[in-house]
């Protein structure tokens, strides 16, 4: 009987486990479910350092996983995937180190403005909570969407440091969720009411941009301890498209100010005006939009110049990078596109078609952004279109500007989105 019982119980653990065919592989079903890999089991090709274009270290591979060899810090030692992925199953096996503390980054944005992955993107927390070196809020625990929301306590089975955990990260048009060892442990909606009062009251209340992104880059961290990763296995959904009024006629919903201009609604018109600094000031979304055909209607009843930012992103503080385009008095260039990073103007209008903008009326400016492509259209006539690889790798918010120098007061309504 005790031998029948050992061999019952072997049977079992290799029911479970033994089964599960080589790492790092895809079963014939999973290819045709549509799934890739992003760890081939024996080289780091397609794995880089964050905002870098080599891996120099800490990461190696062993033993079939990559490994975090423990030499990274705060401000170093992040490895990314070089594809952007947007809406996703992503899964994987870790396990950890004794004390160990390390995590999966989903929607990096690469950038030299950014010194961190987590400035922009969220982290599904791996962390050995019973052996830490310090006591832990329950936001930084393992299976936590870092700073942000708590997974079920009572459906989260955490194997201990040194064995093997499966975990799992659904993003699915802005539905989030995380699972553990075959479990849903955590499930919310991201940039809904209550996710922006999370981001706005704690951790990231300084922090402008993260988790604004839709899409970007995966990234793991060597937080100082060594941890292990294999079977790192992503299946992409489809996006969702959509319609969408960015202003509501009543208030500034959905929308954030920077500087000290003035920005306000009034008889359903949102207005901008210089403020006692005379400076620049944005109202930019909170939310990210990549692709879509913009339409937004302006009467410039004083000086006039102002513009429409896309793909763009807050540095702390007042400015914001991205692409504008510009809506000035007649002679300067409304309809053309000018960028904040340095290159400054990509392309002007064609000087017969200054007499196209009707000042102290209403115009209609439209923007359609595709891929690398921009092209507008005021009051219905072309006025430029330009293909750049530059804003093709660009991602963010929409923003309006109001220049610096004084007396300048522009009028906005109708700003209708739809999605491409």
């Amino acid at each position: 009987m005790i031998l029948k019982s050992r061999l019952f119980a072997w049977v079992v653990v290799l029911g479970l486990f033994g089964c599960q065919g080589p790492h790092n592989q895809l079963t014939e079903q999973e290819q045709a479910e549509g799934w890739e890999l992003l760890f081939d089991g024996k080289t780091l090709s397609g794995w880089r350092d964050y905002n870098g274009e080599n891996l120099t270290g800490p990461w190696v591979v062993e033993d079939g996983c990559i490994k975090a060899e423990g030499h990274g810090s705060d401000a170093n030692g992040y490895v990314v995937n070089d594809r952007i992925y947007k809406n996703f199953v992503l899964a994987w096996d870790w396990k950890i180190s004794p004390g160990g503390n390390s995590g999966m980054l989903y929607h990096v944005v690469e950038s030299p403005k950014f010194k961190t992955p987590y400035l922009t993107g969220p982290e599904y927390q791996l962390i050995d909570d019973e052996n830490f070196a310090e006591p832990l809020e329950d936001w930084q625990k393992c299976g936590a969407d870092y700073a942000m929301y708590l997974p079920d306590q009572a459906k989260l089975n955490v194997n201990p440091a040194g064995q093997w955990n499966n975990s799992k990260i659904v993003f699915d048009n802005g539905h989030v969720e995380y699972w553990m060892n075959g479990e849903k442990t955590l499930e919310f909606e991201a940039w809904s009411e209550d996710w922006f009062k999370r981001k706005d009251s704690g951790k990231w209340e300084n922090m402008p941009e993260y988790g604004l992104a839709t899409k970007g880059v995966f990234c793991l961290q060597d937080h100082g301890y060594p941890a292990w990763f294999r079977n790192i296995k992503i299946r992409e959904l489809p996006e969702k498209t959509f319609k969408k009024e960015l202003f509501n006629g009543k208030d500034l919903t959905g929308w954030e100010a920077y500087g000290n201009e003035k920005w306000y609604v009034e008889d359903g018109l949102l207005i901008c005006k210089n403020g006692p600094d005379k400076g620049y000031g944005y109202l930019a979304t909170t939310s990210y939009y990549d692709d879509y055909d913009l339409s937004v209607e302006f009467k410039q009843v004083s000086n006039g110049n102002s513009g429409v930012f896309i793909r763009s992103f807050v540095e702390p503080g007042v400015l914001v990078n991205g692409w504008q385009v510009e809506v000035a008095p007649k002679g300067h260039d409304t309809g053309g596109v000018y960028e904040s990073y340095g290159r400054g103007w990509l392309i002007q209008i064609p000087e017969e078609k200054e007499d196209i903008l009707n000042e102290g009326e209403w115009n209609t400016l439209r923007i359609r952004v595709q891929d690398d492509n921009v092209t507008t259209w005021l009051n219905g006539e072309e006025m430029i279109s330009l293909t750049d690889d530059v804003i093709g790798s660009g991602q963010g918010r929409i923003a309006l500007q109001i220049h610096d120098g004084g007396e300048i007061k522009v009028l906005w309504r109708n700003l209708n989105l739809e999605t491409l």
